[in-house]
């Protein structure tokens, strides 16, 4: 092909991106990349182009048939049978809930118990940090819970996707059992390298992460925002436009109880924990590492795993709810219509995200990431941290794949620092860390998306609200891994950076940004 493996390989996913941006609109912008990826697969051979967005399959340049990739809409749905499955068992258990009038007991209940903005905010994100398991299964779940807290205090959908984004990916990349955790493993097992031991090390350098954690608080307790969020944040408080995508108004029930929503929701916690335990072979007593929880999670896939446990927790919560005599059993029939529906936004977006990856990894990005990144290794040699955080979000970003970001630089990355274990941690660390961030900004990252289906709003909105959030703390990241690579101690480094974020979040609130605390102090 000729345009493998160059800077043509991410250009479809740049036009993917830069025209959502332009456009606010996510499912032709997506269309357009995989369009584009198709052409250059194909040397803009008509024919063959349609059949690369359908099924085509495609031999990397220097490659063997052993290593064809699949492209194109059809592998893309295939392959990613299960997450689609879970997001519509989730769609369906959510609808359920609401169907009930669950939604508006809980919503009641916390508008007496959460009683300010501060407070269901905090509660979105501890939350979110309690829910480490899986970035999908946090998003939507978390979503699926907040949105009434944060309704009643007026806190826009826009907020609550970021809130949702923050402690999804972070949170399970600093998490050891953890489906990401595995994926790293995973990652390092084909290179004969401890996985799990590799992964718990980088966790103090991981300063992406970390810090997002302490800026959401920090922004949180300083009650102001900044950029387009701060709109958001107006239009909610001023005027009460959440910016919820269409009506998802809970139904009011005086049979119905909270318990009705915390229930079921337990329940599906404990089961897609107990799932990923099962497919990792946690119970089975010929496999290595048997009663290991840490080594079943390393082993385990999430794709399998979360349809196996929402699939149980959906039929206990319709066997529940109608015994509870909170809905009738045709009305529990209609939420499967009706939740799956609701997911068809995601599932297309998703599907769409996937194709375009599947693209760029046929055209070559891969290699020609790998052969920068062998270019920057010669002098500069404790920048290198610094310059591999860039190099992952730069490819996260494009790509909106940390797991493939990661998955193509640890190998990279490993023989680059041999000899240097100090140095192999922080670059690590940083290849996990730039992986996060460039994903948790990407508008075609699935991740992304998810947090955009879990708090039910405009995928595009959510994107444009979060990326200044993400650039700020990106930025000093940036400069905690340069630290890093001459001091090499996470204590001194982290201590930097939490001041960093601290004093910046004064001078923002001080130049650019606006009171969203209240409606009174907004004005």
């Amino acid at each position: 092909m000729e345009f493998a493996n160059t800077f043509w390989a991410l250009v479809p996913a740049i036009v993917a991106i830069v025209l959502a941006l332009i456009t606010k609109e996510a499912y032709s912008s997506l269309f357009v990349g995989i369009v584009v990826g198709a052409l250059l697969l194909t040397g803009f051979d008509p024919i063959g182009t349609v059949d690369a967005i359908i099924s085509g399959t495609f031999i990397p340049a220097g490659g063997t048939e052993d290593d064809a990739l699949a492209t194109g809409l059809i592998p893309s749905i295939a392959d990613s049978a299960g997450i689609f499955a879970f997001l519509v068992i989730l769609g369906i258990l959510v609808a359920l809930i609401n169907a009930t009038g669950a939604s508006a007991a809980f919503g009641t209940w916390a508008a007496k118990n959460v009683r300010s903005r501060i407070g269901a905010e905090i509660a979105t994100f501890v939350l979110g940090v309690l829910i480490f398991v899986d970035d999908y299964f946090n998003c939507l779940t978390v979503g699926s819970v907040m949105r009434p807290v944060t309704d009643t205090q007026r806190v826009s959908r826009a907020k609550l996707s970021y809130l949702i984004d923050a402690t999804a990916a972070p949170i399970c990349m600093i998490a050891p059992v953890s489906s990401w955790a595995a994926a790293v493993s995973g990652v390092a097992a084909d290179l004969d390298v401890d996985g799990i031991q590799l992964f718990i090390s980088a966790i103090p350098f991981n300063f992406y992460s970390l810090l997002t954690l302490v800026f959401v608080v920090a922004i949180v307790v300083m009650g102001f925002d900044y950029g387009p969020m701060a709109k958001s944040e107006l239009a909610a408080l001023r005027e009460g436009k959440l910016g919820s995508l269409g009506s998802d108004k809970p139904v009011e029930n005086t049979r119905a109880h909270l318990l009705d929503m915390v229930i079921p929701i337990l329940v599906l916690i404990v089961l897609c924990i107990v799932g990923m335990l099962y497919v990792g072979g946690f119970w089975d007593p010929e496999a290595e590492g048997y009663l290991n929880a840490v080594i079943a999670f390393s082993g385990t896939d999430a794709f399998t795993a979360l349809p196996w446990g929402s699939i149980i927790a959906l039929v206990f919560a319709f066997v529940y709810l109608i015994a509870r005599r909170v809905v009738k059993f045709k009305d529990a029939m209609d939420c499967i219509i009706s939740g799956f529906n609701s997911m068809v936004p995601a599932i297309l977006i998703l599907t769409f995200a996937l194709t375009l990856k599947s693209m760029t990894s046929a055209l070559g990005a891969a290699e020609f990431v790998s052969g920068c990144m062998e270019g920057a290794a010669a002098g500069l040699f404790s920048m290198l941290p610094a310059i591999i955080f860039l190099v992952a979000w730069g490819l996260a970003f494009a790509t909106g794949t940390s797991w493939g970001t990661f998955g193509i630089l640890i190998p990279i990355v490993l023989p680059i620092f041999a000899g240097e274990p100090e140095l192999l941690t922080i670059g690590i660390s940083a290849c996990l860390a730039g992986a996060v961030a460039g994903d948790h900004c990407s508008p075609i990252s699935d991740t992304t998306i998810m947090a955009s289906a879990g708090a039910n709003v405009n995928h595009i909105e959510h994107v444009n609200t979060q990326l200044p959030y993400v650039i700020t703390v990106g930025a000093i990241s940036f400069v905690c891994f340069a630290i890093a690579g001459f001091t090499r101690s996470a204590p001194i480094c982290l201590a930097i950076g939490v001041v960093l974020v601290i004093a910046t979040l004064f001078v923002l609130r001080k130049t650019i940004g606006t009171n969203t605390r209240n409606a009174d102090a907004a004005k």
